[in-house]
């Protein structure tokens, strides 16, 4: 990641007078926040969306630059009402208790599922792209979408390169690869390990969203299968034998096996870090670090490591493997992160605060929860917002108690749950995956849909298919 990053965040702390008074910072009320301080999460979502359609030369090389000045833009002024104290408390929150972790986390997986190689290639028909998809819908509950994307988008790619229509083969990949597969297990997708870390339990998922999750994939593996097979037996789909970059061969072998070691380490450093609670914590300025934590994420960057150093170099080069993708997520979401704090805490404030409709909306005149409505709502902002907080502000909207949710609150848990998970498909910025499938098929000469256009496949695909699973379990 380049300096230029996190040079607006440090310099930002550099000025901050004093770091006696940065130690003492105050923890904020959601309700005495205005809803103009969403402002500059609202203009680094434009950004994404925007610039890379009008200014695509100019994103490309200082995406960083302006990420990194949406996040100035919020923490100034926040600096000068809130005071300096207050400021870095949040800026140093979001980057320890919610960025590290989490950018951690994707590093390793990244550069352990990019150090296997699947080697050969076969031919991109509609059986063997729906049995791939149907392998990575399956692995992502065990291997998280992360790891199962890395996996298996390089060879999917190779296998579709000698036709002429792929997008729709990596825009179903992010929907269920990256997303609608990681919902049946905490290792699967950030929100559901959050709720596990807030104690609920490890297979209660696996219980409760199996069914929702067969319905949402069954139906999208059947719209693509019925789209691919459209595509595939049109007339000059596949290119000239010339033209094909990886010509078939059917003779598979894997290069990097030991990542497979490595991978099984990954998930148990994520097991340790939810089930051995040792209750030491360290204060880094106002933000509570655990013990366990900290060793995960430290242990997580030695097998990052340990990965680069015994994979064989042919099985990098066989994945084309670059620190691009997961240099984008890393800038976009640092800016991510910093600049959601105040929506999160605007939420947390529930009924007061300045989004107090969307407390309204999930609950009746009563009280009680509408089910349907935390499915929406939950969905709607993860499409959007950083699907593991708002996960959290919705589970704490309906209680906060996990026994209670698990068992009288069921239904209501497994809408925040799906929701989470499913609609993080929705958007590039959904998921973390989203992006970094995106990066690499552009990178494979894919014309991957803008975000305006992206969100028109998902708008057209995902919306009516939730519509129905909604309807149907919520």
């Amino acid at each position: 990641m380049k300096r230029h990053a996190v040079l607006a965040c440090l310099a930002f702390a550099a000025a901050c007078a004093g770091w006696p008074q940065l130690a003492a910072a105050a923890t904020l009320d959601g309700a005495t926040l205005s809803a103009w301080w969403a402002a500059p999460f609202a203009g680094m979502l434009l950004s994404i969306a925007i610039f890379p359609l009008v200014a695509p030369a100019l994103w490309h090389h200082h995406f960083g630059k302006v990420s990194a000045a949406w996040a100035v833009v919020f923490l100034v002024p926040f600096a000068f009402v809130f005071g300096t104290g207050t400021a870095f408390g949040s800026l140093v929150h979001a980057l320890l208790e919610e960025y590290v972790p989490f950018i951690v986390l994707l590093t390793a997986l990244y550069t352990v599922a990019g150090g296997i190689c699947v080697r050969g290639n076969l031919r991109g028909t509609p059986r063997l792209n729906t049995t791939i998809l149907v392998l990575g819908t399956m692995l992502a509950s065990i291997m998280g979408t992360t790891g199962a994307a890395m996996l298996l988008i390089r060879p999917l790619l190779r296998a579709n390169d000698n036709r002429k229509h792929v997008v729709h083969v990596v825009v179903f990949f992010i929907f269920l690869v990256a997303n609608a597969g990681g919902s049946l297990s905490p290792l699967g997708d950030p929100p559901l390990f959050l709720g596990f870390l807030n104690g609920v339990g490890f297979f209660w998922t696996t219980q409760h969203l199996a069914l929702p999750m067969l319905f949402v994939c069954v139906v999208l593996l059947a719209v693509f299968y019925a789209i691919d097979s459209y595509y595939f037996h049109r007339g000059e789909e596949q290119r000239p034998a010339a033209l094909d970059p990886t010509p078939d061969a059917p003779k598979l072998a894997i290069d990097g096996k030991i990542n497979f070691v490595l991978l099984v380490a990954v998930i148990a450093l994520v097991l340790m870090s939810g089930l051995w609670k040792p209750g030491i914590e360290f204060d880094v300025f106002g933000t509570h670090v655990a013990l366990q934590n900290a060793l995960r994420d430290a242990a997580l960057i030695v097998v990052t490591l340990v990965s680069l150093a015994v994979t064989p170099r042919a099985a990098r080069t066989g994945n084309d493997f670059n620190w691009a993708p997961i240099e984008e997520v890393a800038k976009l979401f640092a800016a991510i992160f910093v600049t959601i704090a105040p929506v999160i805490t605007i939420l947390r404030a529930g009924e007061a605060g300045a989004f107090a409709g969307i407390v309204h909306l999930v609950n009746d005149v009563s009280g009680a929860p509408r089910d349907a409505m935390y499915f929406w709502a939950t969905g709607i902002l993860s499409s959007f917002l950083d699907n593991a907080p708002t996960y959290l502000v919705f589970f704490n909207l309906a209680g906060g108690d996990a026994q209670t949710l698990m068992t009288t609150g069921a239904t209501t848990l497994a809408a925040i749950s799906a929701g989470a998970v499913f609609m993080g498909a929705n958007s590039y910025i959904g998921n973390a995956p989203n992006f970094m499938v995106k990066a690499i098929a552009e990178s494979r000469g894919v014309r991957m849909p803008g975000f305006f256009g992206y969100l028109a496949w998902s708008g057209a695909i995902l919306i009516p298919v939730f519509l129905v699973t909604g309807w149907l379990f919520f």
